[in-house]
């Protein structure tokens, strides 16, 4: 028998004074120094006519600077932009900018743009300089930047005048004396943070012929990370009639977007009117960054500042035929159910398209149109003007909507429009459509009001299985439910426990505790064994006022210096409670190699989303058991796990395989491996109730840490989780109750619950060193295989380990939450044996 398949547990200043008032008179020694005097003297009238002229000169000097040399304080600005010429024809040479062709041809264009400038009032008199960066085809098409010196005030009326620039106002010119015919004018003023004149400035050319691929990396990448302080430019072409996609296979800048980023642009200059996104932070293998172009250009800019340099990026640079079957979208679509998607999802669909899809199903049916994922950009409008999906006579779509959206139309026909502009482009779309009667929209179900249609034995029942609640409004609630006043209804064990699940506090009013418990301040009942333990049981610590025990204890956090810091969760924190900073020490753990991840796809964790995460196993077999990185050389794990049986000796540190580092099963090679030095279980476990159900593994030889093996946070003894919660489980268990381990790392977020509660739906089995946490709705669970990882909790921008995932009644079935090992509960005891 498999050793985790046996019982109930889880197995794959000072005041101021009055002074007193006296007179104190000094003797003089001559009292001929002390009569007074006639005048000055001719030397004090000199020195008074000096000192007056001088304080004259310098009041005239700050008037006069005040009043024209502060009047002359000046400001860069920069704006970007690109003209078509129609009247020429693009050549080779054009590319390469030290060419005589691109000379002349670039004289011209900065010939033209001054004279225009010099025909507006506003920027004539500011006007500085132009710069033409490149030419592309389309007839030619030039890209420029143009410098003013703007005094200040006068920014906005430059803005307003550079903007005003039309294709009329460059003709009347060219009706005077200009050679170029320009037509299809952009110009925007350049983000401050791409120019600095201390700053390092470098610019690349890539130009990808026919399906080769050009790698581009930041400079450095991957010996060393990218240089401070920079400005690098990347200028991507492709051959005419294709565009360009761009795919990141590595992106691991700082956090911060404000610090240091890449933008990515359909154009060959630094247009905002032309910006795709800006990216910064990490993103994993799984999640990948891929951006296409509207045309046969690219520009990618990487900016940094002085601190703070990370790895950087490696980029795939490849090009694909506008008539290529990548691009397609759009068509008709029949039968009685369908799918269909933007460009590119789940990356980044391209800017400048339109695709329309004209859907028909039989007579006499109805069009059901649902969107598992939304995600199209609002643009700098905010609103659904710039990027769209429209429903012709239906409703018009943009922005983050909700997963699995709705729309019905009453017809057997639907026309549904995606259309993107030149800038700020987003995920996109999926949408599936299937047909439903007229007459009956959900037959046999209960219909919510955005469509969905769910079993009529979870209206009222407390869940909002709806997903817009519509199921649990204006119900009548049976005698084992909690009549909310706002017309909702709660299961009874959520009564009284110190969260607000009805939402008006209903479930909390009138709360008295039972016997054998402890009335929190805020009502919340705890055991009365808990008062006094050195935990905050209650949510508001009341359970440890006027408490007289030893403060350094064991289960409190005890600093370097013998201070005690009673505090909740007082490690990283940021704050240096100890005052000897013994509580912000060994704080490089926790943290997930990546910031952001907006396309989950499921239950899938990304690559390094949960670095700590070890997957362990008797040798030459699959995956049994989980286990979490603490150190260098230790692990956590379950208790449970590390019992022998019949068979096999898992007590035994020779039986395991530990791998670290790894995201799928089948890529076990690719991943760090260890052996088990020895197993540490801890003393008081007890088989039969799953008590103190945690364990130590040490390997055999520590690991380097890298951005996919990294530690988690040990919580402090005195941290306390409390009910309501959000938590997060991890592991390659079963997917379903009885089913087959997963290959890919899953996740998943449950709530913890009050262990009152808890206790009850487990027939008494909870114990102190227990939490529970799920949703007791069903449905999201650890299961067999999972044992022995981590429940996470993120807490002072950290991942700590609130848990050990141990043992529960079946998988994901309603009302019977996940039993974990409470962490804090063995905080001393870890260290202890392990020194960490």
């Amino acid at each position: 028998m498999d050793p985790m398949d046996r019982g109930i547990r889880y197995t794959p200043g000072s005041s101021d004074k009055d002074w007193e008032q006296a007179d104190t008179f000094l003797p003089a020694s001559d009292n001929q120094k002390l009569e007074k005097k006639r005048g000055p003297g001719k030397v004090g009238i000199i020195v008074a006519v000096v000192t007056l002229a001088a304080v004259l000169a310098l009041i005239i000097g700050l008037l006069v600077w005040h009043f024209h040399f502060h009047k002359d304080l000046k400001s860069q600005k920069i704006y970007t932009g690109s003209l078509r010429i129609t009247n020429q024809v693009f050549v080779d040479a054009y590319e390469n900018s030290d060419s005589a062709e691109f000379k002349e041809l670039a004289n011209q264009v900065m010939a033209q743009l001054k004279s225009v400038y010099s025909e507006s009032p506003q920027l004539s008199k500011y006007y500085v300089r132009s710069e033409v960066q490149a030419f592309s085809e389309g007839s030619v098409i030039a890209y420029y930047e143009s410098e003013f010196a703007v005094p200040a005030g006068q920014e906005a009326a430059v803005d307003q005048a550079v903007n005003s620039l039309s294709v009329n106002k460059f003709r009347r010119f060219e009706e005077k004396q200009g050679p170029l015919v320009f037509d299809h004018i952009v110009s925007s003023a350049l983000d401050t943070r791409l120019f600095s004149k201390g700053r390092t400035s470098m610019r690349f050319t890539q130009h990808a012929k026919s399906s080769a691929e050009k790698i581009i990396t930041s400079p450095g990448f991957p010996d060393k990370p990218y240089a401070p302080d920079s400005f690098v430019q990347w200028q991507l072409r492709g051959d005419p009639g294709h565009v360009l996609k761009l795919s990141f296979d590595t992106f691991n800048l700082e956090e911060n977007c404000s610090n240091d980023f890449v933008r990515v642009y359909d154009s060959l200059v630094a247009v905002d009117k032309h910006l795709m996104e800006e990216e910064c932070g990490f993103y994993s293998p799984s999640n990948p960054l891929t951006f296409i172009s509207s045309r046969n250009v690219m520009l990618v800019t990487l900016v940094t500042n002085k601190e703070e340099n990370f790895p950087g990026f490696r980029a795939r640079v490849t090009q694909i035929s506008q008539d290529s079957s990548e691009l397609a979208c759009g068509g008709k679509l029949s039968g009685t159910s369908g799918s269909f998607k933007s460009p590119n999802f789940p990356s980044y669909y391209p800017p400048n398209k339109t695709c329309q899809w004209d859907i028909e199903v039989p007579d006499g049916k109805y069009i059901k149109l649902r969107f598992p994922k939304f995600m199209v950009s609002t643009g700098s409008l905010n609103h659904c003007s710039e990027d769209y999906v429209q429903i012709v006579g239906k409703s018009t779509l943009c922005g983050q909507q909700p997963a699995n959206t709705m729309v019905t139309v009453n017809s057997n026909k639907m026309t549904v429009v995606f259309k993107s502009d030149s800038s700020q482009v987003d995920r996109g779309f999926n949408a599936t459509y299937e047909v439903f009667e007229p007459t009956d929209p959900c037959p046999d179900k209960f219909q919510c009001d955005n469509k969905r249609c769910v079993n009529p034995s979870l209206r009222c029942d407390g869940w909002n299985d709806c997903g817009d609640s519509t199921d649990e409004r204006n119900c009548k609630c049976d005698a084992s439910m909690i009549q909310c006043r706002n017309g909702f209804c709660k299961p009874m064990f959520w009564r009284c426990d110190g969260v607000n699940d009805c939402g008006d506090d209903t479930d909390e009013l009138n709360c008295g505790c039972k016997s054998g418990e402890f009335q929190c301040k805020n009502n919340q009942c705890v055991s009365e064994k808990l008062k006094c333990d050195g935990n905050r049981d209650c949510k508001d610590g009341s359970d440890e006022d006027g408490c007289s025990r030893d403060m350094c204890k064991d289960s409190t956090f005890m600093c370097s210096n013998g201070k005690c810091i009673t505090k909740p969760n007082p490690m990283c924190d940021g704050q240096d409670d100890c005052g000897d900073g013994s509580d912000e020490s060994n704080c490089n753990c926790g943290k997930k190699a990546y910031t952001k991840s907006r396309i989950v796809g499921g239950q899938d964790a990304d690559v390094s989303e949960f670095p700590w995460q070890v997957s362990l196993h008797v040798k030459n077999t699959p995956h049994v058991c989980g286990a979490s990185i603490i150190s260098e050389q230790w692990l956590v794990t379950a208790a449970h796990c590390v019992q022998d049986d019949a068979k096999i000796k898992y007590s035994q540190p020779g039986t395991w395989e530990a791998y670290l580092g790894l995201h799928t099963q089948k890529e076990k090679p690719k991943s760090t491996k260890r052996l088990i030095k020895q197993i540490i279980p801890h003393k008081n476990y007890n088989s039969y109730t799953y008590d103190n159900d945690i364990a130590l593994m040490e390997l055999d030889s520590p690991v380097t840490f890298s951005e996919t093996i990294r530690p988690i946070c040990l919580p402090a003894a005195t941290d306390v989780y409390p009910a309501g919660e959000t938590v997060t489980i991890s592991g390659w268990g079963a997917t379903r109750e009885g089913g087959g381990g997963a290959t890919v790392l899953q996740k998943a977020n449950v709530r913890i619950i009050n262990s009152t509660v808890c206790d009850e739906l487990m027939s008494g089995q909870i114990t102190s060193r227990m939490t529970c946490a799920g949703v007791l709705s069903g449905g999201v669970d650890a299961c067999q295989g999972d044992s022995g990882g981590p429940m996470s909790i993120f807490s002072n921008e950290r991942m700590y380990l609130a848990g050990v995932v141990s043992w529960g009644d079946g998988c994901a079935r309603r009302n019977k939450p996940g039993i974990y090992t409470n962490v804090p509960k063995f905080r001393a005891w870890i260290k202890e044996k392990t020194g960490v």
